[in-house]
């Protein structure tokens, strides 16, 4: 069961999002936050493995309450859900450690799909901000692969290169022809030696170094 905590100034967004997850197999909504200080506060005490994160709190902002609970020993998967579609709040998100990226008018299929997505250990961000976000990156010229202390191995690229297309954990393994534990062993190791927290800082790494076209 993934258990999911709402955090949300807005109480019809809430609503909203409980109704569209509560209806899901798998999928229960264990509390709701108004401000961002009671969802840091209700992150620690109800353990949720996804939250779901406004950027524009009381208190405290979404981006900071997703700092804080990121530094805890074991946190929550926490994706940013936003009505800004703004560069600065996706690079922001990014940094502070959010999973995943998510317009609120994205639809029910991929909220779901991002909870879900964030609960397995992958990253789900709107399509309209990865292609913007890629594109930009993309558009860059290309920094200098930096000399890594343990440098990536030819499978691990291979990786890489899959993730920055947005691909699946599923879908890596039959692209490569590898089982879905190796991808994720592989993929374990490409963060700890990027020092990558998640696929979507991989993935950024990977188009900021012109390892992908």
């Amino acid at each position: 069961m993934i258990r999911v905590l709402l955090a949300d100034d807005q109480e019809m967004v809430r609503t909203g999002f409980r109704l569209i997850l509560s209806a899901e197999d798998g999928i229960e909504v264990v509390g709701e936050a108004g401000n961002g200080v009671d969802a840091v506060a209700l992150a620690r005490s109800l353990k949720p493995g996804v939250v779901l994160m406004d950027i524009r709190m009381p208190q405290l902002d979404g981006l900071e309450a997703t700092r804080l609970l990121v530094a805890d020993p074991d946190p929550p998967r926490i994706v940013v859900v936003t009505t800004f579609d703004l560069d600065e709040y996706v690079y922001g998100a990014l940094r502070a450690g959010a999973a995943g990226f998510l317009l609120k008018d994205a639809g029910p299929r991929l909220l779901v799909e991002a909870v879900r997505a964030a609960a397995a250990g992958d990253a789900l961000v709107s399509p309209s901000v990865t292609v913007r976000l890629l594109a930009h990156l993309a558009a860059r010229p290309a920094s200098r692969m930096p000399a890594l202390p343990d440098p990536l191995s030819p499978r691990e690229l291979e990786v890489v290169r899959a993730v920055a297309r947005g691909r699946t954990n599923a879908e890596i393994a039959a692209e490569l022809f590898v089982s879905l534990s190796t991808v994720k062993t592989h993929l374990t190791n490409v963060q700890s030696k990027l020092g990558a927290r998640n696929r979507v800082e991989t993935a950024a790494w990977a188009w900021e170094h012109g390892l992908v076209q």
